[in-house]
Order: structure tokens, then sequence, then C-alpha cells
């Protein structure tokens, strides 16, 4: 099973090419039933022809993946991985290349490290902050609070089962709820106004609160998944430091817009952030999985995450110039998930990323201006980033099922409904560079 087979390679490697050089399909979901027909006695005691296995693949299984990276596939948070990415991705997996540590894997961490760097730079984080790549959105935000968590406790002198919360707004990330859940943490609703969350209303919450001292950070988000809103940073970041909470900013979908000179004055206030999270995977054209954490104080991560066990010694010295990423998140084991994107970033620079970005942000206020001048639609609100929600008049629920169904049914786009304020809606969730304004019109003539 170990030794180089020439016709085992050429196999995968003449797929691997014909997936790069063809656009994917958008695909369509399967069929369990088919599906584990298909299956059905594959994996037993003697292996198969890998051709046969390749091909079970390519016919039965792959039509089955819903192409997020198609420039047709506008819903949720899309993905566009950038070739030189994709291809540095197949390297990594097939040297086997992990990043737990500075011992094991120095070279990666130093690379994953200067793209730390470079988006703590863009974010105005202090020289020594810093982080590690987790799998996405959700691991970034878990380790984040944790972090916060135990760091509060500490300074404050409370015990592990103390009562504490965490300011959130309705408007967070369902991984926030979830992750306040399963570490013990309550939150601390604050209402938001037009859907963002603001600093005079964080304080206004905590001037009222029968029990101010409990709440020991709060999470602001850049960039809200349905609608690309950015909460008031700076005045959050203000109110934080005036209460003593760790600051935590949620960038995994928005925080690529650092890279956007038109929307980057958009984000004052990122530079107090004590922690934050941006979804290379999402607007930064790398593969799954990659989420960037970073810090503003790394040893307080330390302090939160460092495993102890005798057989990791080996990996625990006196020497801080070796970043060892098991550290900074829950994780121990890892893949050295973000050279791909530190590749694609080498090869093209960050004026190709920055253009890329503001393709997504041109599209979206010209949709914006598409659907204002269509009778029988109706924008909902401004875009802000790249996701813009509109309503087609006098349709409900159903119809906006019914109409997404035909799309994908005619592999004409992947336009997911939405809710906004417990109305069923459309949206477009525009990333990929290469999506045009004439596809748009071709969804949206569809609506009629």
């Amino acid at each position: 099973m170990h030794t180089y087979d020439p016709a085992l390679t050429d196999l995968v490697v003449a797929s691997l090419r014909d997936r790069l050089r063809n656009r994917p399909a958008l695909n369509h979901p399967g069929e369990k039933d088919k599906l584990d027909g298909a299956l059905a006695g594959l994996i037993g005691p003697e292996g198969n022809d890998p051709e046969e296995v390749l091909r079970l693949w390519t016919e039965q299984l792959a039509p089955t993946v819903v192409a997020v990276d198609s420039p047709r596939f506008l819903s949720f948070v899309p993905a566009a991985p950038t070739q030189a990415a994709v291809l540095f991705d197949t390297l990594v997996s097939c040297a086997s290349i992990q990043g737990v540590s500075w011992l094991l894997a120095s070279g990666p961490v130093a690379a994953e490290n200067q793209v730390l760097r470079l988006l703590a730079d863009l974010a105005g984080m202090p020289a020594e902050a810093g982080g590690c790549f987790v799998s996405g959105g959700s691991a970034g935000n878990l380790s984040a609070l944790v972090t916060a968590r135990d760091t509060a406790r500490r300074r404050r002198g409370l015990g592990p089962y103390d009562r504490v919360r965490i300011a959130v707004s309705d408007q967070a990330h369902s991984s926030i709820a979830n992750t306040l859940r399963i570490i013990g943490v309550e939150p601390f609703a604050v209402p938001t106004a037009d859907h963002r969350l603001t600093g005079s209303a964080l304080r206004a919450a905590l001037l009222t609160d029968t029990d101010p001292s409990g709440v020991i950070g709060v999470v602001a988000t850049a960039g809200t998944t349905n609608a690309g809103i950015i909460d008031d940073l700076t005045g959050i970041a203000s109110v934080a430091c005036e209460f003593g909470l760790w600051f935590h900013v949620d960038g995994a979908y928005g925080g690529a817009g650092l890279l956007a000179p038109s929307v980057r004055d958009r984000y004052r206030g990122i530079e107090h952030a004590d922690s934050l999270v941006i979804d290379p995977h999402k607007w930064l054209f790398a593969p799954f999985d990659c989420a960037a954490l970073l810090y503003r104080d790394p040893s307080l991560a330390r302090a939160a995450h460092t495993q102890d066990a005798s057989y990791l010694d080996a990996l625990h010295t006196d020497d801080d110039t070796q970043w060892n990423p098991s550290d900074y998140a829950h994780h121990l084991s890892r893949r050295a998930r973000g050279l791909p994107l530190w590749f694609s970033l080498a090869v093209h620079g960050t004026r190709a990323y920055s253009e890329a970005i503001e393709k997504a942000l041109t599209l979206a206020r010209d949709t914006a201006t598409l659907i204002r001048k269509a009778p029988h639609l109706e924008l909902i609100r401004e875009p802000e980033l790249s996701a813009v929600l509109f309503r087609r008049v006098g349709w409900e629920a159903q119809d906006y099922a019914e109409w997404s169904a035909r799309l994908l049914a005619g592999q004409t786009a992947f336009v997911a409904p939405t809710g906004w304020e417990g109305e069923t809606v459309a949206r477009f969730a525009f990333l990929h560079p290469e999506t045009t304004l004439e596809v748009v019109e071709e969804i949206v003539s569809t609506m009629t």
C-alpha cells in the first residue's frame, strides 16, 4: 500500500487535471438509495481495481457534490480557491505535512505565520499578535472564547464554576451560541439597531444589568453571514475597554474586506480586538478548511490551550522562537492548512486579492441597482459588503423554494432562500470573481 504506483498516480493526476481544466457543473444532491446501491459491497476484505473505484467516484459520487466554487453558486458563503492554492493543497496532502509544532514542521509553521502576520497587519493589531490556522470560523470562535473565559477567571479571581457571561447580539453567527453552551458561559443578550450591534447599546445594557461584573467579554461581527453587516467596532471596543471586557471580532466571512480599499474604513475599531477570526476558505480564495485565528496577546491563548503530557514535553521549550500552532486553539493534531493560502499569496501578490474582492463588492452594488429598477423586486437594504437581500413582490415561502429548485434543476444557479425579520426572502452572496452581472440578470429574469 505504501509503494509508489505510477499507474495509480497517473490515474489520479489525470482526474485532477480534468477537474482543474474544466469548469464544474453545479450538480445535484444525491438520492440515498442510489448512493447506497452504488457503494454496496465496495469495501471488504479484498481491494478493487483503482480505475473502477475512480470511475465510481466520477460517475456516481462526484455529481452529487454541489459545487460551491462555481461562479453560479450564490448561497450561504461560496468558495473560490485559486488554482495555485488548490494545487499546493494537493502537495500538502500528498506529502502528509502536519502543522502541530515547530519541532516537526518549522518551515510550514514559519510560512503560515507569515500569512497570519499579513492579516494582523491589515487589522492593525500589534507586532506581538499571532495565532494559528484552524478548520473554520466555528473552531476559531470556540478557541478564542475559551481563551476569553479562562483569562477573565484568572484575572478576576473566579473559580472554574463561577457564573460568567459574554455579550452577544441576535445577529451573531450560530457558532457563537453553540460555543457558549459548550464552554459553560451564558449569553448576555444586547439588542441591535437595524441588525447592528453598537457601543451605545452595549453600554446601556451593561449599566441597566443587575450584575454587570459577571460580563467578561463581547462578540462583535465584521460582516454578518446573512446581510454582510459590520458592527460598530469602534464603539464596542471603547465600551470593552471601559468595562474590562474581552473584545472578540468574528470576521469569518467579512474580514477579507480589509483588503478592499472601498470598504476598508468600515472596519475602524478592529485594531482593538483581543481576538479575531477570518476564514480564508471564504473570501480569501483558499481551499477548505482554513480559518485564521489571531490574538492580540498570544500568551493568553497558550495559557488556555497548551496541552501537557509526558509525550509532549519535547515540544515545549524555553525558546520563544519555537511557535507551536497546537498551543493556540482547542486542537492538537492539525494539518498545515495555511500553506495553500501562503503559496497563492506568494504567487499572485496581495494586489490581485484586493482586485478580486473589489469585483464582488462592485457586483453587489450593481445588483442592488438592477433590483431597484425592477418593478417586481424590492431591495431590502443597501449591501454593505457582498451579500444582497431582496424580495419578489407577492411571493410566499413556497414560491421562493420552488424558484430555487427550478434554478438548480436547470443548472442556472444555486440560490437558496433565507429568512429576514420573519419573512422568506432571496439572497445573493457574491464572492467568486468570475460571477458576472450577466449571470445575475439571467437569474433575476426567472423571477417574473
